[in-house]
């Protein structure tokens, strides 16, 4: 499906604005009726509870097993949810639990959900994840591409392997330094209520279970067939395209975050309404470069020498502000 690009010694630099600020209004002004997918997904805040309560019942009975069992659990099983818990985290970001009109409540559940993750990250991902949006591509905002440090230091497979092992690192890290902001009351609020529950759980149950929560939510974010979407995402495996969906059948336990050339169209819909958006506008979508597996995402993104860390596009200006009232980006 893709013609592999060149390898590569710097990122490539685009000297236009990111696709999709343009594609969605070409898109809207075709077909007005996309706008009607707008807005919260009602059952957001059932499938996070649903995902809570699951992982607490593991705990349970994770606390009296072998060490084994627990990593191989964590690994098939509970890392599974912890990383679709961050991608409901990621939808709660847009603002796609309970509206714009309620901020608290969002920022509340999102926390909420953070409970079964290990460490805090809700309140801070949104505050970078927005900028990825705003600002994709941007040399100074979108902290999602890699520092150019990690590109010389993790090449070929060997050191691609690593860097995708340690991911869930660098993925945490790398807006702390690279555009760190100063730490609000929120992100305050979210790191005490999940160290005391990390606490809670240690003094009742042991460590076993803050093992398993933790060291899921790290191993599904490394070589992971869900974390394949951490690669196909953004890293340009067609020479001239930035964005790639996944049309597979993952997508059903991960929100349908492969759908992502229509997430970033339209970053107000949710993820269980995006394949219709695909299904009213096929002609901007269908002759896109898309991924089928995530499986395949890794295995390539490790083992071609001509795709590495390097593969991703890179802008100077800024991108023109979105427009919230048109539902684009979440803000509460």
């Amino acid at each position: 499906m893709f013609d592999t690009v060149k390898e590569k010694t710097d990122f490539e630099w685009s000297y236009t604005q990111e696709p999709h600020a343009s594609r969605r209004k070409e898109i809207l002004a075709k077909y007005p009726q996309i706008k009607k997918l707008f807005g919260p997904n009602p059952n957001l805040k059932w499938i996070v509870l649903a995902m809570v309560a699951t992982q607490l019942t593991a705990c349970y009975f994770i606390k009296d097993a072998s060490w084994v069992t627990l990593l191989i659990t964590a690994y098939c099983f509970g890392g599974v949810i912890n990383h679709s818990m961050t991608l409901a985290i990621h939808e709660i970001s847009h603002s796609l639990a309970f509206g714009y009109t309620r901020p608290f409540a969002n920022k509340a559940l999102a926390v909420f959900g953070n409970l079964i993750i290990g460490v805090p990250t809700a309140i801070t991902f949104k505050r970078y994840h927005l900028d990825h949006h705003r600002y994709q591509g941007s040399d100074e905002y979108d902290v999602d591409i890699p520092h150019r440090i990690e590109a010389e230091m993790f090449k070929y497979t060997l050191g691609k392997l690593i860097w995708m092992t340690l991911q869930p690192f660098f993925y945490a890290l790398r807006p702390l330094f690279v555009k760190p902001k100063p730490i609000t009351l929120p992100e305050v609020v979210n790191a005490f209520v999940i160290f005391s529950f990390d606490f809670l759980l240690v003094y009742f149950w042991g460590w076993k279970p803050f093992v398993y929560l933790l060291g899921g939510s790290l191993l599904a974010m490394g070589v992971h067939p869900v974390a394949g979407h951490f690669i196909s995402e953004h890293y340009m495996f067609k020479e001239g395209y930035e964005t790639y969906s996944y049309y597979g059948p993952l997508n059903m336990i991960t929100l349908n975050v492969g759908y992502h050339n229509e997430h970033h169209d339209f970053p107000y819909i949710p993820g269980s309404r995006l394949p219709e958006v695909r299904k009213i506008a096929p002609e901007y979508y269908n002759n896109l470069p898309y991924h089928t597996s995530w499986v395949k995402v890794l295995y390539d993104f490790i083992t071609d020498p001509n795709i590495s860390l390097y593969c991703r596009t890179k802008r100077k200006q800024l991108p023109t502000s979105l427009k919230e009232d048109e539902g684009t980006t979440g803000h509460d």
